[in-house]
């Protein structure tokens, strides 16, 4: 909690220009910082475990074997649609790696809409340089990001992750 206030009051003081001013938790606790991902493209998803838009899991995973050299792909369970997300970062982990075989980054559990939305998603949804702005609308949703940190394009969660849209642009 004090962590999250001190995040938020240095964000007040210097807003954020890029991702790499952000850092975010593990599904294992680990601390990472954006920033370590200088010079790659980084894709970033919020997912949930209990959607219709789930087994998008598979063409993520294929997505990172096929382009992983190039671009960082990082999901972030998150359950403020309907509640489809198990409640613990373990539950999410084992469904993720046991039934999708998810190799790629996941993030702790997360909020990207509402309140308590994460201070990494509401700079996100800030940002008024792409296709789609505003709020995440649902589960799924794509944010493409530029070697310098810059997000550059943003996909719905209808745009599938190995959708010529998404992978021109890796």
């Amino acid at each position: 909690m004090i962590s999250t206030i001190l995040i938020l009051l240095n964000l007040l003081v210097s807003p954020p220009k890029t991702v790499y001013d952000f850092s975010f938790k593990t599904i294992d606790g680990k601390e990472v910082k954006l920033s370590k991902f200088k010079g790659k493209k980084i894709l970033i998803v919020n997912t949930a475990s209990k959607c219709g838009y789930t087994p998008q899991y598979e063409d993520l995973e294929k997505l990172h074997k096929q382009y992983g050299k190039k671009v960082v792909l990082i999901g972030f369970p998150a359950g403020n649609f309907g509640g489809q997300e198990f409640s613990s970062n373990a539950e999410i982990k084992e469904f993720c790696t046991g039934k999708y075989k998810v190799s790629f980054l996941l993030a702790e559990k997360s909020s990207v809409k509402g309140d308590d939305i994460s201070p990494l998603f509401k700079f996100l949804t800030s940002q008024t340089n792409t296709e789609e702005q505003g709020d995440i609308k649902w589960n799924f949703e794509k944010f493409l990001i530029n070697e310098k940190g810059e997000l550059v394009h943003r996909f719905r969660s209808k745009t599938k992750p190995m959708d010529e849209a998404v992978t021109k642009n890796l």
